[in-house]
């Protein structure tokens, strides 16, 4: 086992712990895009399509199904919870985070080691995981209210990638 790809595992399940704490006892997700959310649940589902597949080991197909269901579940309640979605800040949280898949996808094409569906999937969540947060960023920017859970979550998720993806700094 890799330390850092647990260290990275471990800060960004925090992370996530972190979110979904604030929005089940809050009930809100204000402060937090839904943007950067949808953009997260993509590169886990484009990530783990191996998850029915390929067994790597428990601790691996585990960690795989509590970040798509955690990414999944985020994006259910911030549009379809009835109290937390009318936290939810539309008016702010304008990013057109669809204008960051498609360069992603494109660099996927060209880097991916083998061109088969599931290498080429896996190298653009790579890329997509990457950019993931500045919807989150651009947000945080424009509201300048940041609480202590938002800013916990954004702090965690942004120190679990740069501690998983070390190696391509």
């Amino acid at each position: 086992m890799n330390i850092f790809r647990l260290a990275g595992d471990m800060t960004h399940l925090a992370s996530v712990l972190v979110l979904l704490l604030k929005i089940h006892t809050i009930k809100s997700c204000a402060g937090v895009s839904l943007k950067t959310q949808e953009l997260y649940a993509i590169v886990f589902a484009t990530r783990y399509l191996d998850i029915f597949t390929d067994f790597i080991s428990l601790y691996n197909s585990v960690m795989k199904l509590i970040f798509l269901s955690s990414s999944f579940s985020i994006v259910w309640y911030m549009r379809h919870h009835k109290i937390v979605r009318r936290s939810y800040d539309k008016d702010q949280d304008t990013f057109r985070h669809w204008f960051l898949v498609l360069p992603c996808l494109f660099l996927a094409c060209l880097t991916c080691e083998k061109y088969t569906f599931k290498e080429i999937m896996w190298t653009f969540s790579l890329f997509l995981e990457a950019v993931a947060i500045l919807p989150q960023l651009v947000l945080l920017q424009r509201t300048r209210n940041i609480d202590n859970l938002t800013g916990q979550y954004v702090f965690l998720l942004g120190y679990a990638s740069l501690v998983r993806n070390r190696e391509l700094l």
